[in-house]
């Protein structure tokens, strides 16, 4: 059974905070708000949590696209190859936001993506997500959690949520309802900047 806990992101409780980060550091998965749809998420140093979420999606860990959700862009160098001016630029710019942007991977990263050429880097404009990782001290690895119904991607409430991933997951967060229209992914690891999925963030930033 998983536990379900109210946040609001005007104003996260530090406790409720403190209590995601406890599951989280004990290798447990949550499901999350963000500025998008909701994500399920674990703490990228926990190679079992990690092999937990590859398992529910279906797919080896080593093929994995899963974002690295980040506070800010702060500690890019672990996990990014260093980026020149103009990347850098882009990123200040839509950051926090919407976006998800793929950049070349460091030979710093943690072992599961050792391999990766590329790492998807997601700073979501919502609170409760930015304080999880704040407090936590590093990335938590995440993926959307999408829906099995062909009309509806994404579910937006929490309640529902927590119904169907129940047993899945450790704890799941009713941040409200989510938004269903997933973030824009923008591949800067070439010369040009290229739009991988129009999503939510705007492209006129750009």
């Amino acid at each position: 059974m998983a536990e379900f806990i109210k946040i609001y992101e005007e104003n996260p409780n530090p406790r409720d905070i403190q209590k995601v980060v406890t599951v989280l550091k004990r290798g447990g998965l949550i499901i999350y708000p963000t500025d998008t749809v909701y994500g399920l998420g674990c703490d990228i140093t926990n190679i079992k949590a990690l092999e937990r979420i590859a398992r529910i999606k279906g797919i080896k860990l080593e093929k994995s696209n899963f974002s690295f959700v980040c506070e800010d862009l702060s500690n890019l160098s672990d996990y990014v190859k260093q980026i020149d001016s103009s990347t850098f630029k882009i990123l200040k710019r839509a950051l926090p936001g919407a976006y998800t942007f793929i950049l070349p991977g460091a030979k710093t990263l943690p072992n599961p993506f050792k391999k990766r050429k590329t790492v998807g880097i997601r700073v979501p404009d919502n609170a409760i997500a930015l304080e999880i990782v704040k407090e936590l001290g590093n990335p938590i690895v995440s993926t959307s959690i999408r829906d099995d119904d062909e009309i509806i991607e994404y579910t937006t409430d929490p309640e529902l949520i927590l119904e169907k991933w129940d047993n899945l997951v450790d704890l799941v967060i009713d941040g409200g309802y989510g938004g269903n229209e997933a973030s824009t992914i923008i591949d800067l690891s070439q010369d040009e900047p290229e739009i991988i999925r129009e999503g939510k963030g705007s492209l006129e930033i750009f």
